[in-house]
């Protein structure tokens, strides 16, 4: 419904849309956790940010795990300030979509979070999720943390030998450090949940392959 660009590769610096210095003016309350969207945050708490192409469906996966404090649908590893959705699907400001998790790390390990993303998409199309392609649905793990980068990096290695059984060629996951992550509009954050598009469109779920990091949470 909206423009989309169909090529695979990402617009250079000159090439992007300028975008704006106004942050996305968003509600504060999570849908479906007793929970703030902007924080502050619990002490200890962590956050970790994945694309897995359509940010409806993998929010849902996050926001179902216990420990997980709360959940927000965003754009990240882009050039373009404070993007619109539009501005991200014209695969003109660089932005994967991805979801925010902040996690409570006493109960929840960020290897547990990553078996649920790597278990729940399939990491090795390129630009594309499924029948969704550009940029934006490109896999993508952005870290806030070294231990964080060693411990994706680490994962994507063990991962990549059952993917390869499978059949299913290279990961092209981009993994790497987290710049600037920005909400995306009200209507995206928590689209799934029940009062909101419970029968919406979603393309994720069990990829057949079992990570042989962290422990299972999803039922």
């Amino acid at each position: 419904m909206f423009l989309r660009r169909m090529k695979a590769e990402l617009p250079t610096p000159d090439q992007a849309l300028p975008g704006r210095p106004i942050a996305m003016p968003i509600g504060d309350r999570h849908e479906v956790l007793p929970s703030s969207l902007k924080g502050p945050f619990p002490a200890g708490s962590q956050v970790a940010v994945f694309g897995m192409g359509c940010f409806w469906g993998a929010e849902r996966l996050f926001w179902t795990l216990p420990g997980v404090i709360t959940t927000s649908a965003g754009y990240a590893g882009g050039i373009t300030p404070n993007p619109t959705y539009e501005e991200v699907c014209s695969g003109m400001t660089g932005h994967a979509e991805v979801v925010q998790v902040v996690y409570d790390p006493k109960q929840i390990s960020y290897e547990d979070l990553l078996k649920v993303f790597w278990e729940n998409h399939n990491p090795t199309q390129g630009m594309r999720q499924g029948n969704d392609v550009g940029t934006q649905y490109r896999s993508a793990i952005y870290t806030t943390t070294d231990e964080q980068l060693a411990t994706a990096q680490a994962s994507r290695d063990a991962f990549a030998p059952i993917v390869a059984r499978a059949g299913k060629g290279e990961i092209s996951t981009e993994i790497a450090p987290l710049g600037e992550y920005y909400f995306a509009e009200d209507y995206h954050q928590q689209y799934l949940a029940p009062t909101k598009n419970p029968m919406g469109y979603c393309n994720h779920g069990p990829n057949g392959m079992t990570c042989p990091v962290g422990v299972a949470k999803i039922a």
